[in-house]
C-alpha cells in the first residue's frame, strides 16, 4: 500500500494539484494503528491508506485538508480519551505528522504567439506550471509548448472555464485586441494574483471602454496591469518577455523598484 500511496502522490504533483501525506509517526498505549501507517489526503477529500480509521483518521483529514488550504505542514499530538478533542475510548496518544505537497504558482498564457513562447521559457525557469490559451492548432500544441497544459478553442472562451485563483498570474499577449478583450473580460473579478495585458495606452483604452460598455467594473479594470511589463527598456521578444516575468515577480513577491544598493 505504500508504494500505491507515493505513486498516487507522484501522479498528483506531475498534475499540479494539491496533496498531503498523513504518517502516524509515534503511538502510545491503545491505538487504532501503529507507527509508520500511511494515509494520503487529495483536494477533493478522498484518501488512500489508512492510519487506524475511526475518529482519529477522521480528524487527521479535516487538519490535513486544512493544511492543504494554508500551505503548511503540521505535527500533531492527539489523546485518545475523553480528555482530547477526539473523545475516544482507547486510552492511548497518536502523534501524527501531515506533509503536505503545495501546487505550483500558474503562469496562464493567454496566446501562443511570439512573445508567449519566451514567457513560456522564463515561466519555467521560475517554476511556473504554464497554461496556454490559443485559439490556433499550430500554435497552441505540445511540440511548441512542451511539458504545459494546452487548452485550443476560443480564448475568451478557454479562459472563462479555467479555475482562477490567488496563485494564478495570467497574461494576455494574443494575436489581436478582439481576443485580447475577450481573454481580460473572462479573467477580471475572479480572484487571480495578477493579470496583465499587453498593447499600447491606446489599444489599452479602447479595450477598457469597450468592457465598461459590456457591464465590467471599472476597479476590475483598474487592478490590470496594463500596458503590460516594467519599463527595462528592449523591444526583443525576449526582453519584452523579461519585462513580464519580473512585474509578475515583483508582484508575486511584495517587492519594490529600486536598485539593491540604494536599499538601506
Amino acid at each position: 500500500m505504500e508504494y500505491a500511496i507515493l505513486e498516487r502522490l507522484a501522479e498528483e504533483v506531475k498534475a499540479n494539484r494539491k496533496a498531503a501525506l498523513v504518517t502516524l509517526v509515534d503511538e502510545q498505549g491503545s491505538s487504532p494503528g501503529k507507527k509508520g501507517f500511511m494515509m494520503a489526503v487529495f483536494e477533493d477529500g478522498s484518501t488512500l491508506g489508512t492510519i487506524g480509521g475511526g475518529s482519529l483518521e477522521k480528524k487527521a483529514k479535516e487538519y490535513a485538508l486544512l493544511c492543504m488550504s494554508e500551505g503548511t505542514n503540521k505535527y500533531l499530538e492527539m489523546e485518545l480519551d475523553d480528555t482530547g478533542e477526539l473523545h475516544m475510548q482507547c486510552g492511548g496518544r497518536a502523534s501524527i505528522f501531515i506533509k503536505v505537497f503545495k501546487a505550483k504558482d500558474r503562469l496562464v498564457i493567454a496566446g501562443g504567439g511570439h512573445i508567449a513562447l519566451e514567457l513560456h521559457k522564463l515561466g519555467r525557469l521560475m517554476g511556473f506550471h504554464i497554461v496556454i490559451m490559443e485559439d490556433r492548432d499550430e500554435y497552441g500544441n505540445t511540440e511548441r509548448f512542451p511539458n504545459c497544459d494546452i487548452h485550443v478553442g476560443d480564448i475568451g472562451e478557454c479562459m472563462r472555464k479555467y479555475p482562477l485563483d490567488k496563485d494564478c498570474y495570467v497574461v494576455i499577449v494574443t494575436r489581436g485586441h478582439g481576443s485580447d478583450g475577450d481573454a481580460l473580460k473572462a479573467a477580471i473579478g475572479r480572484g487571480a494574483g495578477y493579470i496583465g495585458m499587453i498593447g499600447s495606452r491606446q489599444k489599452t483604452k479602447y479595450v477598457f471602454n469597450r468592457l465598461l460598455s459590456e457591464g465590467c467594473k471599472q476597479e476590475d479594470l483598474e487592478a490590470v496591469y496594463a500596458p503590460i511589463g516594467l519599463g527595462l527598456g528592449g523591444d526583443s521578444h525576449q526582453e519584452i518577455a523579461l519585462s513580464i516575468i519580473a512585474e509578475i515577480m515583483l508582484v508575486k513577491n511584495g517587492g519594490c523598484l529600486k536598485h539593491m544598493r540604494d536599499l538601506k
